[in-house]
């Protein structure tokens, strides 16, 4: 019997590289996995749906959904999560010394609707009290011009989002002193080669991020894994087999990272960094599965609805296919 021929577009994580090597295979399938970066993952995605199973934004996975264009359907898995009060870089001659020093204030990010900058407006709404609309949000690329929303927008009238002016980068608009701050995933070159007066707004950013853990019990998510639903609608017992793989391999990965006898990973303390990250998070800190994450996702979807983003508040469990929340248990 000949196996389903199925394409893969995601990044080659340490939870993902069993596939990608084939230490782990998906039931009754052949995988052609193709390791990308993941954003042009998301773009290739939602703009010509290029993989059968691709890395997805959570918030775009979420915006489409809401809109019911969605042409995919995800599962709980979650490779890639971060906490995100590293992503929000300041001039240190604008006044800026606490969150809520930001209100009023000209803030440049790669696009509105970006998973990191759902969160860190959800954030700094929730802690801090800064609210979104007394923010003037300016988009473009952080290193090169001309970047956009991948998905169009229909914001409140109260969001002051404008695009910056043609031939400009967030970047070297946060250098010139033309943008108070920057959100982003990504840490603009200007920081990286320390230029004068741009720093991060939380200098000690772990110990931020393990106090918001401490007071919240979120460990936010930001990408999930997609399948197209044509290919489900047509093979409906798809969805729990790539979930089983992706399970499997992000095991192998957390195996792997607690290894002392011989490291996985090139830091000398790395299984000694993974045992604190347990002590604090739990043992099964990155956990798959939408029940044990039901908090995290219920808490995005109220963030991602706040801001505008979706027009009606979206129910987490409607982003994944039914089957992935009701496993067979022995």
């Amino acid at each position: 019997m000949s196996k389903l021929a199925i394409s893969l577009g995601c990044c080659d994580y340490d939870r993902t590289r069993a596939i990608f090597d084939g230490r782990v295979g998906i039931e009754s399938c052949e995988v052609l996995a193709t390791p990308i970066e993941p954003e042009e993952a998301f773009h290739r995605a939602f703009r010509f749906q290029e993989f059968d199973i691709s890395e997805l934004s959570l918030s775009s996975h979420t915006l489409m959904t809401a809109r019911g264009e969605n042409q995919y359907v995800a599962i709980p898995a979650f490779v890639s999560r971060l906490f995100r009060h590293s992503g929000v870089y300041i001039r240190t001659d604008r006044g800026i010394e606490r969150p809520e020093d930001l209100q009023g204030k000209t803030i440049g990010l790669p696009e509105y609707q970006i998973t990191a900058n759902v969160w860190i407006r959800g954030i700094l709404k929730d802690d801090y009290g800064v609210d979104p609309a007394t923010i003037h949000w300016r988009r473009g690329g952080v290193e090169e011009p001309g970047r956009g929303e991948r998905a169009p927008l229909a914001l409140p009238h109260e969001i002051d989002l404008r695009q910056v002016p043609e031939g400009k980068s967030l970047s070297g608009m946060l250098e010139a002193g033309e943008l108070d701050a920057v959100i982003s995933a990504r840490a603009p070159s200007c920081f990286s080669r320390g230029a004068p007066h741009v720093a991060r707004l939380f200098a000690d950013y772990p110990e931020a991020e393990a106090d918001y853990f401490r007071r919240r019990g979120v460990f936010p998510i930001m990408h999930v894994i997609g399948i197209r639903k044509s290919l489900v609608e047509r093979h409906p017992w798809l969805p729990v087999s790539v979930f089983k793989a992706f399970n499997e391999a992000k095991d192998l990965a957390m195996a792997e990272l607690g290894q002392i006898g011989h490291l996985f990973v090139s830091l000398p303390w790395g299984v000694a960094s993974f045992h604190a990250a347990q002590a604090l998070l739990g043992p099964d800190y990155w956990s798959y599965g939408f029940d044990r994450n039901r908090h995290v996702l219920d808490t995005f979807c109220r963030y991602h609805h706040d801001q505008g983003l979706s027009t009606r508040l979206v129910d987490s469990a409607s982003l994944f296919a039914p089957s992935t929340l009701d496993l067979f248990k022995i």
